[in-house]
């Protein structure tokens, strides 16, 4: 049974293929077209997935839509017309793209993929849930999705059991905890859909100052979770903005210009909604226990990638074990649809198992042999040197003691936001200069953004107050105290971007300026040349914790083929790129044709 899902028209597109119940390959649109959050019709993507498993169209038994357009049509020209005149603009301005595409699903599925089979179209929360529960580790677990919004719903919660979901509640549009985050992305200057992260990121260089301005004037807030935003300050039910004057009259001024300094107001804002974020998260979370009995919560939706707020709901939450889906977005979706198919419409049995779930650690994308890595490093005439698989582990760790930064580019690509340990850049976290290193002369990003750790499982309690498995980085946890380190007096009062002064632990390159890091772990059975790799980093230094951050620049998605990883190699200050068995010294190699600093001509986001 050959089930395969879509999901496509908003943001961050992906194709998932699920036969007989097994996750046999995903990834996002973006990959393959390097058009970042791309979100055109997948095809690049499903004839991926088609290739991958040996298969055309006319061997699928199902394809299936991760949403219901026509009722997202009903919910856009209700609003429209709830909010005339003003919200006129904004169905003249998607009109178009609903008239040329999203109403056309099933008649642009035929025509792209010359498909004469089924047709389904699943609920985009379904589809999110789906994507939570059925790979979890858990047998029977309460769930909750968080995201901007489905066709109305913005958040919900339930309970699966065995291959069943059941949908209990729904808070629905325009009350949405993503679209408030959004918001503030907007004000903040950040770009909506793209720079939630960064948002999340600058959060600790502020104080929440404005957090109880939020809660008295933007919304309504229960005991439960569930609110009510004051729609006076927002737009984008009438607008094309995402806050309007009103909004800006509250806190003070207009948002700030995309790539203008970051003021220590831009700071403050964004500790006070990440905060006011993790509240409801957390009163979610409870509520949810409450009401299902559960002790097992399972996540997705687009907040559920806010992993300050996961880590929150593991520490103080009542749930035992939490599991996130980690294409949580609406990529997740087109997996989650698969994935619904089978269980739920179709009724087969399942069987959870394993202690991360069945969802392959998301290595489920596109991979390439030595072979197929040699025919392009000889067409480019680079110079490489070959090491037996036994050997890269240990040389490659060596040059990271030494300080090198390493493209690390290795079996199949993540799905999902994260780079964990396939397609990474990676470093030492002992070094108190690798932050800055990588943001400015490798990432070309803003230096406040902090790198993560991938740590060995075994030895993730000993270096942060974790005690679960976090293998898809979507958990943000404190370093363990006895590994920080004591402010220096000259560092005592230090506000802003100043705290990046500060080495704040023995890891400093991953300890975010709140003492916190946001913690991949990584088990040997899920990548065994990574954990090889850092294992053997630990055996050297007595340090079992390396930098991983994704392999790509600022602008663009993460690397899929050597010849992304080659060119991103090439136009940073990277000192080496592994790439199956093959060693890349930067000082041996040739200047690109036309070469140019990638700082100079990446696309800002």
């Amino acid at each position: 049974m050959n089930i395969l899902g879509i999901s496509c028209f908003y943001h961050d597109s992906a194709a998932a293929l699920v036969i007989d119940g097994d996750i046999r390959a995903a990834a996002q649109e973006e990959r393959f077209t390097r058009k970042k959050h791309d979100s055109n019709f997948p095809a690049h993507a499903v004839n991926w997935c088609l290739e991958e498993a040996g298969l055309k169209a006319q061997d699928l038994d199902f394809v299936v839509f991760y949403d219901k357009p026509f009722i997202k049509f009903e919910r856009i020209l209700e609003t429209s017309l709830a909010y005339a005149p003003s919200g006129i603009r904004q169905y003249v301005q998607a009109m178009p793209l609903w008239l040329k595409h999203k109403l056309w699903i099933p008649d642009l599925i035929r025509k792209e993929l010359n498909y004469g089979g089924k047709i389904l179209f699943a609920d985009h929360h379904e589809s999110h849930v789906a994507s939570a529960f059925y790979p979890s580790p858990f047998q029977e677990a309460a769930f909750l999705t968080m995201d901007g919004v489905g066709e109305w719903e913005t958040a919900s919660f339930g309970v699966g059991k065995d291959n069943q979901i059941d949908l209990r509640s729904y808070l629905r549009f325009p009350h949405s905890l993503g679209l408030l985050y959004s918001a503030f992305t907007y004000y903040a200057g950040f770009k909506v859909n793209s720079g939630e992260y960064k948002l999340m990121g600058l959060a600790p260089y502020g104080e929440p100052r404005y957090a109880d301005l939020i809660l008295k004037e933007l919304l309504d807030l229960k005991a439960d979770g569930s609110f009510k935003l004051n729609m006076k300050y927002f737009g984008y039910c009438n607008g094309l903005r995402m806050t309007n004057a009103r909004f800006e009259r509250l806190f003070g001024g207009p948002p700030r210009k995309p790539e203008s300094k970051i003021s220590e107001k831009d700071m403050d804002i964004a500790a006070s909604i990440q905060k006011v974020t993790e509240e409801i998260m957390l009163a979610m979370s409870r509520h949810v226990h409450k009401a299902t009995g559960q002790k097992n919560l399972c996540l997705a939706g687009g907040v559920s990638l806010n992993c300050v707020g996961n880590g929150r709901i593991l520490r103080e939450g009542p749930f035992e074990n939490i599991w996130i889906q980690p294409a949580s977005g609406d990529a997740g979706g087109a997996l989650g649809a698969a994935l619904l198919i089978w269980y739920k419409y179709l009724g087969n049995r399942r069987q959870a198992g394993g202690s991360i779930g069945s969802q392959k650690a998301s290595f489920l994308g596109p991979s390439f042999d030595d072979a197929a890595i040699e025919s392009f490093l000889r067409k480019e005439q680079a110079p490489y040197r070959k090491l037996a698989p036994a050997e890269i582990a240990d040389v490659v760790s060596g040059l990271i003691t030494q300080g090198n930064v390493i493209g690390w580019f290795q079996g199949r690509m993540e799905f999902g936001p994260r780079a964990l340990g396939a397609r990474s850049i990676i470093g030492d976290a002992r070094s108190p200069q690798m932050q800055s290193k990588m943001n400015l002369k490798i990432k070309y990003r803003e230096s406040f953004r902090p790198f993560a750790p991938t740590v060995l499982a075994e030895h993730v309690a000993e270096w942060f107050q974790l005690d679960k498995e976090s293998p898809y980085m979507l958990i943000v946890a404190p370093v363990r105290p006895e590994k920080r380190l004591a402010p220096r007096p000259e560092e005592q009062g230090f506000s802003g971007f100043e705290k990046l002064k500060s080495s704040r632990s023995s890891i400093p390159a991953v300890t975010h300026v709140d003492y916190s890091a946001r913690v991949q772990t990584i088990r040997r059975e899920d990548h065994p040349l990574y954990y090889d790799l850092i294992n053997s980093f630990y055996k050297k230094t007595g340090f079992p914790v390396i930098i991983n951050t994704s392999f790509n620049v600022r602008g663009e998605p993460l690397v899929c083929t050597p010849e992304d990883a080659f060119r991103c190699f090439m136009r940073t200050e990277m000192d080496y790129l592994s790439m199956g068995s093959f060693l890349l010294d930067k000082k041996a190699q040739k200047k690109l044709e036309h070469d140019i600093k990638w700082q100079q001509v990446f696309a800002l986001d």
